[in-house]
């Protein structure tokens, strides 16, 4: 590597490392906040969700350069309970989403979560959904809080991957995690999320760098066809296809641009 690689790339790592401390930071100290005002704002936790939203979540996307887009929000009426499935490619996709969805989201988490200082802590005072993998029992135990939680007018999101790409890639959704909304009767919204992998890549430590993130919300699926309920495999596919279509679509325009 030449001395001006080996130069900037310093740079860069520090610059990442100052990131990292803002972000512990900023993250600790909302939490508290959120944390002592959460006896204050009832069964639903509205303020606590907000405050991430409005608050937590901007600062974060501002620390890293990340400039949001969002398409589509109009197509969601928002004043009805619906499930949120997004494509996952960086953990900075939780933020975006939280500053993407006009009303309070909850999400659904892996188990190992409730472990992590302050952000589990969080999750848990607003009432946030936790997933044991490859346990079935904990799977069904899951659905019907998640179906609960939808039908008591809650908005809830989740990553039916299972897991984040690190190509960009998007894999087959699972059906069993919609199966909530199916039995809850509430539509499904597919979420498409690009852009987040660039600016937090999963490889590397807190490799940031700066750059756009867009979300863009498709038409909601109905989980109900003449009168029965839609496979939960046929509507995961469904929703998969509605935001690889968002993903390919913006491709392409950015080649066409770039051209």
């Amino acid at each position: 590597m030449r001395p001006e690689g080996r130069l900037e790339a310093a740079a860069w790592r520090l610059c990442n490392l100052v990131q990292f401390a803002f972000t512990l930071a900023w993250t600790a100290a909302w939490i508290c906040l959120a944390l002592l005002l959460r006896p204050l704002s009832g069964r639903e936790a509205r303020l606590p969700l907000r405050m991430a939203a409005r608050c937590w979540a901007p600062g974060l996307l501002r620390g890293a350069g990340a400039r949001l887009e969002v398409e589509g929000a109009a197509r969601v009426d928002w004043s009805r309970p619906c499930l949120l499935v997004a494509n996952h490619a960086s953990v900075i996709d939780v933020c975006a989403l939280f500053r993407a969805v006009p009303v309070p989201l909850r999400f659904l988490l892996k188990d190992e979560m409730k472990r992590v200082p302050f952000v589990g802590w969080y999750a848990r005072a607003t009432g946030m959904l936790f997933i044991v993998r490859d346990s079935a029992r904990a799977g069904a135990l899951m659905r019907r809080e998640a179906a609960a939680m939808l039908a008591r007018g809650q908005v809830l999101c989740l990553f039916p991957e299972g897991t984040r790409s690190r190509d960009g890639t998007v894999a087959p959704f699972k059906g069993g995690s919609l199966q909530a909304a199916i039995d809850a009767g509430v539509p499904v919204v597919p979420v498409a999320v690009e852009g987040a992998g660039r600016v937090l890549p999963v490889q590397g430590f807190f490799r940031v760098r700066p750059g756009p993130i867009r979300v863009g919300f498709g038409e909601p699926l109905a989980v109900r066809e003449d009168g029965a309920p839609v496979p939960r495999q046929v509507l995961a596919d469904r929703a998969r296809t509605r935001i690889v279509g968002m993903l390919e679509a913006w491709r392409r325009k950015d080649a066409t641009c770039g051209s």
